[in-house]
């Protein structure tokens, strides 16, 4: 079994401006600089041929390049934050290539969470009660202006994530290519 997902990568001055962000947090486990990526579908455990099922899914998906902004900060688990993590600013083009990924997925065998697509990337995961959350609720509103980009969305990736003692280790397997809607015509 392979514990799968898939997510956009960050190019590294996004993830840059995202460290910068995590060094003033107040607590919580920062996520690892090479952990930080945009999740579209997690997969959860797959035998691999059904994971191979998912890899050519995926690569039959045709959608255009778009760009991202990352825009404040949230937390995630109400009352008793489990997640702290950079917003991204609306964008229908991510919402339509994560509802085909999605689809895609359980297409080829896969069940994909079926939680609402809230798109984030993760700076820090907390213990649920660990802690005032004060300083988090105070980090977030402070946060409120933190802003990168925007990027351009050229590819998104298929990942393997091993756990272990010191945090989970992401493999990419594949990377698909995003496509140019605009049309190029020869010269004169």
């Amino acid at each position: 079994m392979i514990r799968a997902f898939a997510a956009i990568a960050l190019p590294p001055e996004i993830r840059e401006s995202l460290v910068r962000l995590q060094a003033g947090l107040p607590s919580g486990r920062p996520a690892p600089p090479e952990n930080l990526h945009l999740t579209l579908v997690f997969l959860g455990e797959l035998p691999e041929p059904v994971l191979e099922d998912v890899h050519l899914a995926f690569a039959a998906i045709r959608a255009d390049r778009f760009d991202l902004t990352l825009s404040g900060l949230g937390l995630f688990g109400g009352a008793r934050p489990r997640n702290l993590h950079a917003c991204l600013l609306e964008n229908a083009a991510l919402c339509h290539l994560q509802a085909r990924l999605e689809t895609a997925a359980r297409r080829a065998g896969a069940s994909p969470e079926r939680r609402r697509f809230s798109p984030h990337v993760t700076l820090a995961t907390l213990r649920p009660g660990q802690g005032d959350p004060g300083p988090l609720e105070r980090a977030v509103i402070a946060g409120s202006e933190f802003r990168a980009g925007p990027f351009p969305v050229e590819s998104f990736g298929l990942y393997r994530s091993e756990l272990g003692r010191n945090g989970a280790v992401h493999t990419e397997l594949a990377q698909y290519a995003l496509f140019s809607s605009q049309l190029a015509f020869p010269g004169p």
